[in-house]
């Protein structure tokens, strides 16, 4: 695996690059084999990219299942704790950049402001308890967007991730605030979210990305990568409501799956975390021996 673009390794990141490399060394890059040792790295990447949001599935599965209704501390502030622990370790444990920590930050607020609209008029809730919350949210909510962030902003390095035809930067924040109001607007009038999905099919829909994996770029339509995100992180949010950490009203009589017609409102919500990632990392073309 080559070193990150632009230094943005971590020290830990980087002592596993070299060793990555050293186990690497002569390893086939055509055939099969060659298409396995890609496979197997770019799973590698993928599972790196994703740990803050592993781990806080993990500690909400965990303490949904083992944690005593008895105990002296609330769920609800544990899970708190426990968030804010990753959070550090990840600091602490040179697993997430300075870089990165701005957008866990940003993710934060975003996500915090649409939680305490949406439990207001109910969207979702969440168990009582506790005395770590605004209003009736439980500050780990936070964590959860926060998570999202920290996934994107670590794979737009650990892939090199470069754009051919990427729009322009105004356009981008335009749609992506249409899309953060009409999560609130369309409580009162008129739901626009299927005018802001053809704008974002617009507006990206001749975007490429370019990625690297480990010897090869690979190329894919940016629009599908969204929708791959979105899709993954539906999937997560069936586990996450499936441990109690929300509810929808539909779930409140006995959980079941989330209707997938929350893939829309996650592939919309993508938008706005892409370009909020946008603001640390600029997307940039693909240089011209890659092309």
């Amino acid at each position: 695996m080559d070193e990150l673009p632009g230094g943005d390794a971590t020290s830990l990141e980087r002592r596993i690059l070299a060793w990555a490399r050293g186990r690497l060394e002569g390893a086939p890059s055509t055939g099969w084999r060659g298409y396995l040792v890609e496979f197997l790295v770019f799973g590698i990447k993928q599972a790196w990219a994703c740990v803050f949001g592993a781990l806080m599935l993990l500690v909400l599965v965990v303490t949904a299942v083992a944690y005593p209704e008895a105990a002296a501390l609330d769920r609800n502030d544990l899970l708190v704790l426990l968030a804010v622990a990753i959070q550090v370790g990840m600091v602490l444990g040179r697993l997430e950049t300075g870089r990165e920590l701005w957008v866990v930050v940003l993710f934060h607020v975003a996500g915090t402001g649409m939680e305490l609209f949406k439990t207001s008029v109910g969207s979702w809730s969440y168990e009582g308890g506790g005395v770590l919350h605004l209003g009736a949210v439980p500050l780990y909510s936070g964590f959860m967007y926060a998570a999202v962030g920290s996934y994107l902003v670590r794979v737009m390095r650990l892939f090199d991730l470069r754009f051919t035809r990427y729009p322009p930067l105004w356009a981008t924040v335009l749609v992506a605030a249409g899309i953060y109001a009409n999560f609130f607007t369309h409580h009162y009038v008129i739901d626009l979210r299927y005018v802001l999905l053809a704008a974002v099919l617009l507006l990206w829909g001749r975007c490429v990305m370019h990625f690297r994996v480990h010897r090869h770029v690979l190329r894919m339509p940016v629009v599908v990568a969204f929708a791959l995100v979105a899709f993954f992180i539906w999937i997560a949010e069936n586990v996450a409501t499936a441990a109690g950490a929300w509810l929808y009203p539909s779930q409140l009589d006995g959980w079941e799956v989330v209707p997938f017609t929350k893939f829309v409102s996650w592939f919309l919500l993508m938008i706005i975390s892409v370009v909020l990632v946008t603001f640390v990392y600029r997307p940039k073309e693909p240089e011209a021996a890659r092309a």
